[in-house]
C-alpha cells in the first residue's frame, strides 16, 4: 500500500502541471503516454505470438500517426477520424500479410493490429483534443472517472455482496457499480453544472453524465477481460503498485471517445 501511494504522488506531481500548461507539452506527453500504451498491448499480443520487427515498427508509425494528425487544427469536440488517416493505417497493416507466412503474420493478426491502433489512438487523441478545447472538459471527465472508480470500490468493499462479472473480476459488485454510479453522476454532474455555468436541462446533463458512468467501468471490465484472456493480472509495470499505463487510463480512455461520441448529436 506505502509503495501504491508513493507511486500514485509522484504520478500526481508530473501529470498535474503538465495538465494545467498545457500545449505542445502536454500533447508530446500524451502522445508519449500513448505509446507506452500502445507497446503494453503489443508486449501483451506477444504472449501468444511474436510480431515481426517491421510490423511493431509499422504499428508504432501509424499509432502516433492518428494521435498527432492535426491536433493544432482540431479545436472541435466532436467525434471525427479522417478518413486519410484510417485508409493509410489499413493499407500499413494489411499489404505486409503479402510477404510473411501466415504462421509469422496474416490477416487475423492484421485486422486485430488494427484494432488496437484505431481504440487506443483515438482515445489518446480525444485526450488531446478535449484538453485543447478546454481544460475544464478534461478536468470533468478526470473527475467522472476517479470518483465513479473510487466509490465503485468503496461501496463495493463495504455492502458488496452480488458479482458483477465474476469470470471478468472477481471482486466488482453490482453495489459497487451502482454506487460508482451515483456518486461518480452526482459529484460530476455538480462540477459541470458549476464550471460551465449550464443553462440546459438539469436532467438531461444527469443522464448523460450517468451514461458516461456506465461506459467508464463497463471499459474497466473490457480491460480486465483482455488481462484475463492473456493471464496476467497488469497491463505493464511503470507505476509500482498500480500496473501500466492502460491499467490507469482503461475507464477515461472509453469515457473520453464517448463524450466525444455523444456531444456530436448535442
Amino acid at each position: 500500500m506505502k509503495t501504491r501511494i508513493i507511486s500514485a504522488i509522484i504520478a500526481l506531481l508530473i501529470v498535474i502541471p503538465i495538465i494545467i500548461v498545457g500545449g505542445k507539452i502536454y500533447c508530446f506527453a500524451v502522445a508519449t503516454i500513448g505509446l507506452i500504451g500502445f507497446l503494453e498491448f503489443v508486449n501483451l499480443i506477444e504472449q501468444e505470438k511474436k510480431l515481426p520487427l517491421l510490423i511493431k515498427i509499422i504499428g508504432v508509425i501509424s499509432f502516433e500517426f492518428i494521435v498527432l494528425f492535426n491536433i493544432n487544427n482540431n479545436m472541435s469536440l466532436n467525434f471525427y477520424t479522417d478518413y486519410r488517416v484510417l485508409t493509410s493505417i489499413i493499407f500499413l497493416v494489411m499489404i505486409p500479410i503479402i510477404f510473411y507466412s501466415r504462421n509469422k503474420y496474416n490477416v487475423t493478426d492484421a485486422l486485430y493490429l488494427f484494432g488496437v491502433i484505431f481504440f487506443l489512438g483515438l482515445g489518446f487523441k480525444y485526450l488531446i483534443n478535449v484538453r485543447v478545447f478546454d481544460l475544464n472538459y478534461l478536468i470533468f471527465l478526470c473527475l467522472l472517472t476517479i470518483f465513479t472508480d473510487t466509490f465503485a470500490y468503496i461501496t463495493g468493499n463495504l455492502i458488496g455482496k452480488h458479482k458483477l462479472a465474476p469470470t471478468v473480476s472477481p471482486k466488482k459488485t453490482w453495489e459497487g457499480f451502482i454506487g460508482g454510479l451515483i456518486f461518480g453522476t452526482f459529484i460530476s454532474s455538480m462540477f459541470y453544472y458549476t464550471a460551465f455555468e449550464y443553462t440546459g436541462n438539469v436532467y438531461v446533463l444527469v443522464l448523460i453524465v450517468a451514461i458516461l458512468s456506465i461506459i467508464g467501468q463497463l471499459g474497466d471490465l473490457v480491460f480486465s477481460s483482455t488481462k484475463r484472456h492473456y493471464k496476467v493480472k497488469d497491463f505493464g509495470n511503470i507505476m509500482p503498485g498500480h500496473g501500466g499505463v492502460l491499467d490507469r487510463l482503461d475507464s477515461i480512455l472509453f469515457v473520453v471517445l464517448a463524450f466525444s461520441f455523444i456531444v456530436t448529436f448535442l
